[in-house]
């Protein structure tokens, strides 16, 4: 057998035979300056197992929770994890793993198919102590290939419709599976290498089902008290519901309804539930059309601001409201004066990058009945700007701002708040890929974003990928603690999309090379799309928020 060379994270380069697995060359079971256990590798910029066979010339670098890859591996143990003690314990209980909840993930459960969507303590308590139990064992998790046969052979043998219905559009000679202690599960990544490194959660009862609740990376080593989000729940039931309208709540399902021609139908009554909710929140604008004169709307990056202000001031006009819009970036305080990050660079997702003085002055004399003087921010010059445009609205009128900040008190802390109503806007799918592999709702935006970026901003996949860290550490930092503050919610989500986007975002992702350090999130993603059939744009609306992304809109951007 030939040797092959792999370089360790510290420079030091070892011959190995080819086929030993990376796990073996580290130096010991856990990162000695942390103390935290290895759970996975960078190889040649690809995530792998620990038991992952090296057979070509590598460069290795070992993956702890504290590591973003690392901690996804935990994350998805965790869930491997769980379904095998609910399969133990319950062995007849449908399960899913719904979505995510803070530091954690919202679980349903039934006992059995006949009974209600609702767990009981004692039910939750037996599961914990089945998942304590594993991790006191030690179990190791094996990555299997088997043959597509056997896998069918498998998942109908344990009755698991869900997996099978994910291979029903799928073909490969063999299948990639998880095992441990007599239980299997379709792999999508790799996972930890015994169940004994997966001691950090805690299982809470909540609503009708309960959280999954784990450490935030930022504090790896403690579980933080559990904060209800009652705002971000009930966006999920209500699209749950949605789910079940429609007849599609797992990837597999939506790959039968493009498989029997029946995506144009599904494509449209998902277009008329996000205009039917948008009548309801213009209708409760309205209805406060006396003392309302601000509507704010904010969410995070691609979650549809822009096509939902524009979708929303058409509904308004039906209720007889003429909106006119405000954009906070006419506000920005320039270069100069704009606030620093951490590194120093210009941070222009800071609240402080608004001059705010500026801003509430004028909203207050526009809620007064007063004119103001329109700026225009110049971004060439990167200063503010003055071309004699004005702006006065009339009692018919409201004005739309939206932006990163809009629930963000300070944005508006001089104007009274029953002139306000504020809407938070995400992008949180109910689709799951199956029962306890959901779909991550950031990925579903970062793949909105490539898409766009790359037809409308001259930027391609990497440079998406590498801006992306920073443009989710200014969403946790200016948008998700202001959730609370929304009067109204509105989930973007289309069930449909990842379909649409799959032929538009595969090309891009293959532009990402093994030497990029951005190539395992790429990697990570081609592989997510194999599970799904691609189809068409053409049934999308015009005036869809999708079509914001993808192009091909009748609004002006």
């Amino acid at each position: 057998m030939n040797d092959v060379k792999a370089t360790l994270a510290d420079g030091k380069t070892v011959e190995v035979p080819a086929g030993t697995q990376v796990g073996t060359l580290a130096d010991g079971p856990q990162d000695a300056s942390s103390g935290l256990p290895y759970i996975g590798a960078l190889v040649n910029n690809d995530v792998s197992s620990m038991s992952y066979p090296i057979t070509v010339t590598s460069t290795v670098q070992f993956l702890t929770m504290a590591d973003p890859y690392g901690w996804r591996i935990y994350r998805h143990s965790l869930c491997f994890l769980l379904a095998k003690a609910v399969r133990d314990v319950f062995p007849d209980a449908l399960f899913s793993v719904e979505h995510s909840f803070g530091p954690g993930l919202f679980c349903s459960f039934h006992e059995n198919a006949d009974a209600p969507n609702r767990i009981e303590p004692k039910q939750l308590d037996a599961i914990e102590k089945r998942m304590r139990e594993l991790v006191e064992r030690k179990l190791p998790i094996e990555r299997h290939k088997i043959s597509f046969t056997e896998a069918i052979r498998q998942f109908e043998e344990s009755d698991q419709p869900d997996k099978l219905n994910l291979l029903k559009h799928r073909n490969p000679p063999r299948v990639v599976v998880h095992w441990c202690d007599g239980f299997s599960d379709l792999a999508h990544g790799p996972l930890a290498p015994n169940t004994g490194v997966l001691g950090l959660f805690e299982l809470v009862d909540y609503q009708s089902g309960f959280v999954l609740h784990y450490p935030e990376r930022e504090s790896l080593t403690k579980i933080p008290p559990f904060d209800d989000q009652p705002h971000l729940f009930q966006i999920f039931k209500e699209h749950k519901e949605w789910g079940r309208i429609l007849g599609v709540n797992t990837v597999g399902r939506l790959n039968e309804t493009i498989a029997t021609g029946e995506i144009a139908d599904f494509i449209r009554t998902a277009e008329a539930l996000h205009e039917k909710k948008l009548s309801r929140i213009a209708d409760q604008i309205a209805e406060k059309r006396d003392s309302v004169k601000l509507i704010l709307i904010a969410g995070p990056s691609c979650a549809g601001k822009t096509t939902l202000a524009k979708r929303l001031a058409t509904h308004l006009r039906v209720n007889g409201i003429r909106p006119v819009t405000l954009a906070t970036d006419d506000y920005f305080v320039g270069h100069d004066k704009n606030p620093l990050d951490e590194d120093g660079n210009p941070d222009y997702e800071h609240i402080e990058a608004v001059d705010l003085e500026l801003f509430n002055n004028d909203l207050l004399k526009l809620v007064e009945g007063d004119t103001i003087d329109m700026p225009r921010f110049n971004f060439e010059k990167q200063e503010r700007e003055y071309r004699g445009e004005t702006l006065r609205i009339d009692t018919d009128q409201m004005v739309i701002i939206e932006g990163i900040h809009g629930l963000n008190p300070r944005l508006t802390e001089r104007i009274p708040a029953d002139c306000e109503f504020k809407i938070y806007i995400s992008a949180l799918t109910q689709l799951s890929v199956d029962s306890n592999n959901r779909i991550s709702t950031t990925d579903n935006r970062l793949m909105r974003r490539m898409v766009r970026d790359n037809n409308f901003r001259g930027h391609n996949a990497l440079d998406t990928l590498r801006m992306w860290s920073s443009v989710r550490r200014g969403e946790k930092r200016w948008i998700f603690p202001f959730q609370r503050e929304a009067h109204a919610t509105f989930n973007s989500a289309l069930d449909y999309e990842l379909a649409v986007l799959k032929p538009l975002v595969e090309p891009l992702l293959m532009q990402v090379k093994p030497h990029d350090r951005e190539y395992a999130e790429a990697r990570r993603l081609s592989e997510f799309l194999l599970h799904f059939l691609g189809t068409a744009d053409d049934p999308v609306p015009r005036n869809s928020i999708l079509r914001e992304y993808t192009g091909g809109s009748d609004f002006k951007y």
